[in-house]
């Protein structure tokens, strides 16, 4: 009935049923047999068929006071709706974690921002997995599985984890041989990574630990640090350490064994559509992420 009270308003603005039609692409015949239908629902004749000249009733004239703003704010909401699916201009509101998007991911926001110079990109960066629908946000990258059933999620990529320390306090303290032996060692133990689930690259043994640490974070750009000047060692993500692992800052311990792997995702809200802009960066994401070994599993060369 909705789209049957939109036709009388336009209608009534056109000033006749065929003017109306034209304006609208319809068959006179569908606008004519539409307006019948919904004065039988009404149960009044809003409009006075004359050729003459066009005029309402009383009681359409009262139908056209009391729906003619509202059909226009919905128009006008549609066309908006319409737009924001369909168009790769406007606001994009993005969250992704801060410690991977300030490293190997910064040319990635830059490079978006260059192919697509309408987008207005709100990035919000934080470490904490805020809710989505509370702070508005369009499209978030998360990592890890998503348990909010009020989410929506793609998985685009994965990160590789290894144990490394500073070159300096291995010298000091003497190489490992064996998983159980970082029992005699100082850890850096962050939050993000609280259980240290290990497997060895050529037999497939996994080992599950659970470690006491000389000091905990709940930053991994800070647990990279410490492991760096030599506090100890740390199970860290690849993608937080690959510069430091070329230049020597970091090596690995227990090269042979492999942390648990990190899933990357897009997430977004399920009660909304998922508009054209938001879709972009997350195939352009999946896009970049594909071609760069590090968040596809891979591990440095040792």
């Amino acid at each position: 009935m909705l789209d049957d009270v939109a036709l009388f308003i336009h209608i009534a603005r056109s000033r006749g049923l065929s003017s109306a039609a034209a304006k609208l692409n319809l068959p006179a015949a569908t606008v004519t047999r539409r307006l019948r239908k919904l004065e039988e629902k009404v149960g009044a004749q809003l409009v006075h068929r004359s050729a003459r000249k066009f005029a309402l009733t009383t009681e359409g004239d009262a139908y056209f006071e009391a729906f003619a703003d509202l059909v226009t704010q919905f128009e006008t909401a549609r066309q908006g709706l319409r737009s924001d699916l369909h168009e790769l201009r406007g606001r994009l509101k993005v969250a992704a974690p801060t410690n991977i998007s300030v490293g190997l991911l910064e040319p990635m926001w830059s490079g978006f921002l260059n192919a697509y110079p309408e987008i207005q990109l709100t990035l919000n960066l934080s470490n904490e997995n805020k809710d989505l629908l509370e702070t508005q946000i369009d499209l978030a990258l998360r990592v890890g599985p998503q348990t909010d059933m009020r989410l929506y999620q793609k998985r685009l990529g994965c990160v590789a984890t290894m144990l490394v320390a500073s070159p300096e306090y291995l010298a000091a303290t003497g190489e490992l041989n064996d998983p159980e032996d970082l029992r005699q060692h100082k850890l850096i133990w962050v939050s993000a990574l609280p259980i240290w689930q290990l497997s060895n690259l050529d037999t497939g043994l996994q080992e599950t630990l659970h470690l006491s640490a000389n000091v905990a974070v709940d930053d991994i750009g800070l647990a990279r640090q410490l492991a760096r000047d030599g506090h100890g060692i740390a199970l860290l993500p690849v993608s937080e350490f690959w510069e430091n692992f070329e230049t020597g800052q970091l090596h690995p311990v227990l090269p042979r064994w492999q942390g648990q792997k990190r899933d990357v995702y897009a997430v977004w809200p399920t009660g909304r559509l998922l508009n054209a802009r938001a879709k972009c960066l997350r195939d352009y994401v999946q896009d970049y992420l594909a071609e760069r070994p590090v968040f596809q599993g891979a591990l440095p060369h040792l």
